[in-house]
C-alpha cells in the first residue's frame, strides 16, 4: 500500500511537530525511543564498564587481552542493536561498519588479539554507552513529565531531544566515513578482480581444449597413420603428411591468437599506439587511432587500457552498424583517458548484453571510470578513465621521473 505524500508519518524529521491534542506517528516513535533510552543506556553502561574494568584489571594475566577482545566484540553487537533501534524509531539509516580484519596470520594468536584490541568500532560503541547514561536518564524523565504535565509542547521537546539522539548515533555509531567506504570499495574491487581472473583462466582453458589441443591430437593421430603407411602406400602417406602440415599451421595460428588475447607481444614491445593500430586493422569498419602519450604508463594500466579499447572496437564491429569509428588515448594530469567514438545507431548501455557491464566492473576495480553516451539513433561515445601510474611504480614502489603530456581538448 502506497503512503500518501502528505501523511504525517512521512514528514521531515527536522520539521517541527504540530501542536495540539493529536501528534503524528513519527512523534510517537521518537517518544518511544526516548523512553527506551533509560533501560538501553543502563544496560550498555553496565556492560561497557564491566568488560573494560575486567579487561584492564586482568591485563597483567594471560586472560586479560582475550577478555578485552571479547568485550569489544560484544560492544559491536550493542552498537548494531542501537543502530537498529535508531533506524526503526528515528529514521536514521547508518551503514554497518566493516568486520574486524582477520589479517594474514603472520602475528599468530597475539597478533590477532592485538587487532581485536585496536578495533575502533568497539571502542566508539563503548564510549557511546558510557556518555549516554546521563542523557538516557534526562530524556526518560523529561519525556515522562511532558506526557503528563506539558502535553501542548510535548512534540517540540520530543523532537529536540530526538535530534540530539540522531546526532549522537551519527557521530559515534556510524562507520569511519571515508575509510570505511574505501575499505568496502576495495573489498568489492578485489572480488571483481578475482572473478575476472578466474573467468579468464576458464576461457583460456576452454580455448586450448577446444582449439589447439584438439588439432594437435588429430595431428598426432594423422602422423601415426602416415608412419604405418609410409612403406605400404607412400603416396597416401605423403598426402597424410601434407594434411598434417596444414593442421600444424592452423594450430600455430590458434596459439598465436590465444597468446594475443592474453597479452599481445606488440603491446609489450611497442606500446599502445602500435597495439591499438593492429586492433583497428582487424575491425570491420575504418578506425582512426590517435595515441597522444609522451611516455608509457605502468604495465598493468597499459594492459587494461589495451583490452578496454579492443573490446569496445569489437562491439563496434558486431553491434553498432557504424561506417567509421575513432579511438583516442591521452593523459590528463594523473588520469589516462580513453575514448571510442562511432557513427552507428547507438543504444549502447550497461545492461545491453555487449560486455559493457564487465568493462565497467574491471575499470571500477582499479579506481577507473566508465561513461557511456549513446542515444538511440547514435552516435556513440564511450569514455573511460584509469589512474596514471609511472612505468615500474607498481612493481618497485618507486616513481619514475618524467613529465607526461596532456591532450588539449
Amino acid at each position: 500500500m502506497t503512503a500518501s505524500v502528505n501523511s504525517p508519518d512521512q514528514r521531515d524529521p527536522g520539521a517541527p511537530p504540530r501542536v495540539g491534542l493529536a501528534y503524528p506517528g513519527a512523534t510517537w516513535k521518537e517518544f518511544a525511543h526516548l523512553l527506551a533510552n533509560l533501560p538501553a543506556t543502563l544496560l550498555g553502561f553496565v556492560y561497557s564498564v564491566l568488560f573494560v574494568s575486567l579487561g584492564v584489571g586482568l591485563a597483567v594475566t594471560v586472560i586479560g587481552l582475550p577478555v578485552l577482545v571479547l568485550g569489544l566484540r560484544g560492544a559491536r553487537l550493542v552498537g548494531r542493536g542501537e543502530r537498529g533501534r535508531a533506524r526503526r524509531l528515528l529514521g536514521v539509516r547508518i551503514e554497518e561498519p566493516s568486520p574486524i580484519p582477520r589479517g594474514d596470520g603472520g602475528g599468530g594468536v597475539l597478533g590477532r588479539l592485538w587487532e581485536g584490541v585496536k578495533d575502533p568500532v568497539g571502542w566508539r560503541t563503548a564510549l557511546y554507552s558510557v556518555i549516554r547514561l546521563p542523557w538516557g536518564v534526562v530524556t526518560f524523565a523529561v519525556s515522562l513529565v511532558s506526557f503528563f504535565a506539558l502535553w501542548p509542547v510535548l512534540g517540540y521537546l520530543v523532537r529536540g531531544m530526538a535530534n540530539v539522539d540522531r546526532a549522537m548515533v551519527r557521530g559515534l555509531l556510524s562507520p569511519s566515513d571515508e575509510l570505511e567506504r574505501r575499505i568496502a570499495e576495495l573489498e568489492s574491487g578485489r572480488g571483481v578482480v578475482v572473478d575476472t581472473a578466474a573467468a579468464d583462466l576458464r576461457r583460456i582453458e576452454r580455448d586450448l581444449h577446444d582449439g589447439a589441443q584438439a588439432r594437435l591430437v588429430a595431428l598426432a593421430m594423422g602422423l601415426g597413420l602416415a608412419k604405418e603407411k609410409v612403406i605400404e602406400d607412400p603416396e597416401a602417406a605423403a598426402l597424410m603428411v601434407e594434411e598434417a602440415h596444414g593442421e600444424v599451421k592452423l594450430a600455430l595460428q590458434e596459439l598465436r591468437d590465444l597468446a594475443r588475447g592474453i597479452h599481445p607481444a606488440v603491446l609489450t614491445d611497442r606500446g599502445l599506439d602500435a597495439a591499438l593500430s593492429a586492433v583497428a586493422a582487424r575491425c570491420t569498419v575504418p578506425v582512426r587511432v590517435e595515441v597522444d602519450l609522451r611516455q608509457r604508463p605502468a604495465e598493468a594500466i597499459e594492459g587494461i587500457a589495451y583490452f578496454t579499447v579492443s573490446e569496445l572496437l569489437q562491439n563496434v564491429s558486431k553491434h553498432s552498424g557504424a561506417r567509421s569509428a575513432a579511438a583516442e588515448v591521452w593523459r590528463a594530469g594523473d588520469r589516462l583517458l580513453l575514448q571510442v567514438h562511432d557513427d552507428g545507431h547507438g543504444g549502447a548501455s550497461l545492461d545491453g548484453g555487449t560486455g559493457m557491464a564487465g568493462l565497467a566492473e574491471r575499470l571500477g576495480a582499479v579506481d577507473g571510470l566508465f561513461v557511456i553516451d549513446s542515444p538511440q539513433g547514435g552516435p556513440t561515445t564511450i569514455t573511460a578513465e584509469l589512474p596514471w601510474r609511472e612505468r615500474g611504480q607498481d612493481r618497485a614502489g618507486r616513481r619514475v621521473t618524467g613529465k607526461g603530456g596532456e591532450r588539449k581538448r
